[in-house]
């Protein structure tokens, strides 16, 4: 452990702290109704629908931007230069697309009672066996994404000197097993610290590195004569890259509001303006991020170099060459409590998943409450198991190229979840096939994919990326595309051919089970089938009543 015994002995009062909220979020201002019965899947996995505004904006920033992106973002741009800031722009556009569909997917399932996407879209196209496939491909894509939030966490502990796997396995377990006993109300309570220590984090490096490196006029100058001099970056994005920048920022974008941690955040919400309310601020964390990328410019201005051949730690490492143990030790905890919200979260959307559109529809249909919770809990642990194996058993790049092929795959239920709210045009078969049309297709061209290290040399034949060469089409250019684009374009042409033969056929609908009010409806709709009471920022002398009101709705 060497030296960093201040800065290990900080992150383990921190881990202390979160666990002790961990666990003491279970009965975190809940509704005294709860007590007298059994968690419902609604208390423990979307926390009662009732977060507020304060609660939804540090839940959904916790869970958007992960540590592994606050972590790997650095590393990205040390390594690349330009290329590397493509999550700030992705992120930029995000926001207007899901400010338009979130509070329309808030307002149904609020109405139906939908916990998770796949109920929406069997009820949105009658079909079973779509919302199957929705529910599968989403925790296939999941999983990669929670062992990267392990990537993180480990890149922290590798700066600090602590190898191995037993001090992730222990840290993950804290995470498992406060997450099993309070349900979402646990990551929403961490989310408020830690958001706060990550804002403090950047505010004082960032006045840090200003003072000591002799203002960021500097640093990029010394960064761009580095990139120059390697060939494996460049201050500006290079022309053949612009294609693939584009396509991975759009991709990125259409999926990010697709991953259950995202949509669980925006579920447990009280009503639409707080939903409103928080997308119109989180650019505020984008901001955040911007800044964070900056951090690998700098790095290769102090001269920092990842430690091992981990390129992740190349962040910790600026951390601890340029504060002392005490300020490196409150960043490492940030960054480490930064890696359990969002890996919470997304474990619980995705053992939402399977109980709702698996256990419940094909195991047991009959299945109580309490019941669903129990599974939701227990597959919650083994989804955890499952991304810890990953990150144990395969090297970090693997994880990242894993993350990235996750992404390709999430994207093919676009059509079926996103452009659902909208239209029930398309037709339930022609979304099925669509969907393994834009599935095949995918995986197919990242198996084309070679993958190459920072010089340009090929190390691996197949999936090596996400970026797919268009000289598969004949085209004589070295430029490249975001895989997910294309298979998505295949999925869309698919399902519009299929709904179009399908109709021509006379090949019947499904049954759609909503109305065009259900996705506006909202808190005080008399059509809302649960609202729960709110558990932050409602007053005394209205509790009992909207108690009373929560008891009443059926």
């Amino acid at each position: 452990m060497g030296g960093h015994g201040t800065e290990l002995a900080v992150v383990v009062v921190v881990f202390g702290l979160v666990t002790v909220l961990g666990f003491a979020a279970s009965r975190w201002r809940r509704p005294e109704s709860v007590f007298e019965e059994k968690w419902g899947l609604e208390e423990w996995g979307l926390g009662g629908r009732a977060f507020g505004n304060g609660v939804s904006f540090f839940l959904l920033g916790g869970d958007i931007y992960t540590a592994y992106t606050l972590v790997a973002l650095p590393a990205l741009v040390y390594g690349l230069g330009a290329a590397g800031y493509f999550p700030v722009a992705f992120l930029a556009v995000t926001y207007p697309l899901i400010y338009v569909a979130l509070p329309r997917m808030w307002s149904v399932a609020h109405v139906h009672g939908f916990v998770t996407p796949a109920e929406f879209v069997r009820a949105r196209f009658g079909s079973s066996a779509l919302a199957v496939l929705v529910a599968c491909t989403t925790i296939v894509a999941t999983m990669p994404y929670i062992a990267l939030q392990l990537v993180g966490l480990r890149a922290v502990f590798e700066a600090m000197g602590i190898g191995g796997d037993l001090p992730l396995a222990l840290a993950f377990g804290l995470l498992a097993f406060f997450t099993f006993n309070s349900g979402l109300r646990a990551p929403a309570l961490i989310a408020v610290v830690k958001d706060l220590m990550l804002m403090a984090t950047v505010l004082v490096v960032v006045l840090l590195l200003t003072i000591t490196q002799g203002g960021w006029g500097h640093v990029f100058a010394v960064a761009g004569a580095q990139f120059a001099r390697s060939g494996g970056g460049s201050l500006l994005l290079p022309p053949g890259a612009q294609l693939s920048y584009v396509t991975l920022a759009l991709g990125s974008a259409m999926a990010l509001f697709l991953y259950p941690h995202t949509l669980t955040g925006v579920l447990a919400a009280r009503n639409r303006a707080t939903i409103q309310r928080s997308l119109s601020t989180l650019p505020v964390y984008t901001l955040m991020l911007g800044v964070f990328a900056l951090f690998g410019f700098a790095a290769i201005a102090s001269g920092v170099h990842p430690a091992g051949s981990n390129p992740t730690t190349i962040l910790p490492q600026l951390l601890q060459a340029n504060l002392n143990g005490w300020g490196a030790g409150m960043c490492f905890a940030a960054l480490s409590v930064g890696a359990l919200v969002p890996a919470s979260i997304m474990s619980i959307g995705a053992a939402n998943l399977f109980t709702r559109n698996i256990y419940r529809v094909f195991i047991r249909p009959d299945a109580t409450s309490g019941q669903e919770t129990q599974v939701s809990r227990t597959a919650s642990l083994i989804v955890k198991l499952g991304a810890l194996a990953v990150i144990i058993w395969i090297t970090p790049g693997n994880a990242i190229d894993l993350q990235l092929m996750g992404g390709v795959v999430l994207l093919q239920v676009f059509p079926a979840v996103a452009l659902g709210l909208f239209t029930n045009w398309f037709h339930r078969a022609a979304l099925i096939t669509g969907l393994l049309a834009g599935l095949a297709s995918g995986i197919l061209m990242l198996y084309q994919i070679p993958g190459t290290d920072p010089g340009g040399k090929v190390i691996s034949r197949h999936f090596g990326g996400d970026s797919w060469p268009l000289a598969h089409l004949g085209l004589p250019t070295n430029v490249t595309i975001y895989a997910g684009i294309l298979a998505l374009a295949v999925n869309l042409a698919v399902a519009t051919t299929g709904t179009w033969l399908c109709r021509r056929l006379g090949i019947l609908p499904g049954t759609d089970e909503t109305h065009p009010s259900d996705y506006t409806a909202d808190e005080h709709d008399p059509t809302t089938r649960r609202m729960a009471e709110l558990i932050d920022g409602v007053p005394r002398r209205h509790a009992k009543h909207a108690r009373r009101r929560h008891l009443a709705l059926p």
